[in-house]
């Protein structure tokens, strides 16, 4: 335990960010922050490539092509960069390095299938003598602000959908985890991608604000909490499109599932993941009365024997929380659940600065912080249910929406479930946590505005331009 810090990154001056290894504290690197005139400068440089004119469908394509190759041959730095900076363990580390590489490709393939059209114009006489076609042509300058958690893939889906599409893009990392995003901006330009296409900001809130806030900025994607996206969309200057995505407090509700062992296994996967440091988390689990107290101590036996640890170590199954201030928020949350009613069946103690037992609550409160906000830790809590009409009930209670799921034997149960929740997806005998990159991802309510995907990111992107021509 000798090394942890209380602190995950600080600034050192206004002027220098030093980024440090989750777990231990070590530090990892000190870098200059960017000031306000750097800010405009940025912006500056960004509006003047957009105006120059797109570079060239083929261009972008041999890039994206280079930059995948160059990230796959650094896969193991990635790997152990995502480890130590963001605390996921390196076996998870190695899979969102994967994905990233992935994701490189799904923006080349997404753009075979951004076409125009052409549109009718003699269904009345005001329209005849005319032809009129649809093309598609960048936004402008994009502006990301990205989060902690996955660190490169979250980038990814943020930049590379700029660069395929022909955007400038300015992105400001999370603080506490800005060398994968550093070094995807150092390889996309040994790709070939020209200087000031892609620009990275390492920023205080001020001058983060400037920037997101500007009048030069087209499109803005946000990925990070609720507070501060839904904030950042109201100071938005007027006509910059945007696309936030926040959390939720996932929902599975459970009836009945042959294969019991192995969803349990996955319910303690799905919701302690990256110690549960993901938007789509399972949070809440809802099971029959009668069955709920065993269902939680199974989970409980599992969840209990994960390994918590230093991330970058092999046999790691869980790291440590971002900060000592999330520990303390859950340490918190949980203790308050427990004196109000929650009957804990494992975990609820912190190990040490950073890390947090892997914890499991039956029947915490409907009002407490465990039930109504987003955990973000490796915390899940199981409630028991009379019947279906009310599990459904609580699931769709909150103002957060975001995935959800529901496991049953039968298809037919299933759909009806899956047909009530409000949720922007459902999965049926699957987990919350379930995605893949070209599938449309997106909070309802207040857990985001606009849809992910590379897709779907690539095509907000994009304007709409018809041309209309005289006979």
């Amino acid at each position: 335990m000798q090394g942890i810090r209380i602190k995950r990154a600080e600034y050192m001056t206004q002027k220098t960010l030093t980024v440090k290894q989750a777990y231990t504290g070590e530090v990892l690197a000190e870098l200059a922050m960017h000031d306000s005139a750097q800010v405009e400068q940025m912006l500056s440089t960004a509006q003047e490539r957009h105006r120059a004119g797109c570079l060239p469908e083929a261009q972008r394509i041999t890039v994206l092509q280079k930059l995948a190759d160059l990230v796959e041959a650094e896969h193991e730095d990635f790997t152990r960069l995502i480890a130590n900076e963001g605390g996921k363990p390196v076996r998870d580390a190695r899979v969102e390095v994967t994905r990233a590489i992935s994701g490189i490709h799904i923006a080349i393939r997404e753009l075979d299938n951004i076409k125009g059209e052409k549109i009718p114009m003699d269904y009345t006489p005001a329209g005849a003598g005319h032809e009129a076609y649809t093309i598609f042509e960048p936004i402008g300058v994009v502006v990301a602000v990205s989060a902690f958690n996955h660190p490169l893939n979250l980038a990814i889906h943020q930049v590379i959908p700029a660069i395929a599409t022909g955007c400038p893009v300015i992105i400001k990392p999370a603080s506490l985890t800005p060398l994968c995003t550093l070094r995807l901006a150092e390889l996309a330009q040994q790709a070939g991608l020209p200087a000031g296409w892609m620009q990275v900001a390492l920023l205080n809130n001020k001058n983060a604000e400037k920037l997101v806030t500007d009048v030069r900025v087209a499109f803005f994607s946000f990925i990070g909490s609720a507070k501060v996206g839904w904030y950042l969309k109201s100071k938005l200057a007027p006509g910059t499109r945007c696309a936030l995505e926040h959390g939720g407090v996932a929902p599975l509700i459970f009836d009945a599932y042959a294969d019991e062992k192995g969803f349990v296994n996955g319910v303690v996967k799905a919701s302690m993941y990256h110690s549960g440091q993901v938007c789509v988390s399972v949070q809440r689990v809802y099971v029959p009365a009668s069955h709920a107290q065993d269902l939680a101590q199974k989970i409980a036996t599992v969840a209990a024997g994960q390994v918590v640890g230093d991330s970058i170590n092999e046999e790691t199954d869980l790291g440590p929380l971002i900060s000592s201030k999330e520990t303390d928020r859950i340490e918190a949350w949980v203790n308050e659940a427990v004196a109000s009613g929650a009957r804990l069946i494992t975990g609820g103690k912190r190990i040490n600065a950073v890390s947090y037992e892997p914890t499991v609550l039956l029947n915490p409160p409907k009002n407490a912080k465990v039930s109504t906000q987003e955990v973000f830790a490796p915390v899940v809590c199981v409630y028991g249910y009379k019947t279906l009409d009310e599990a459904i009930e609580q699931a769709n209670s909150l103002e957060v929406s975001f995935q959800a799921s529901v496991f049953s034997n039968k298809i037919e149960t299933a759909m009806e479930v899956a047909k009530k929740l409000q949720a922007s997806a459902v999965m049926i005998n699957d987990y919350t946590t379930f995605r893949v990159d070209w599938m449309p991802f997106a909070g309802r309510k207040h857990s985001g505005y606009g849809i992910g995907g590379i897709g779907y990111t690539m095509r907000d992107m994009l304007e709409h331009k018809m041309i209309v021509v005289k006979e």
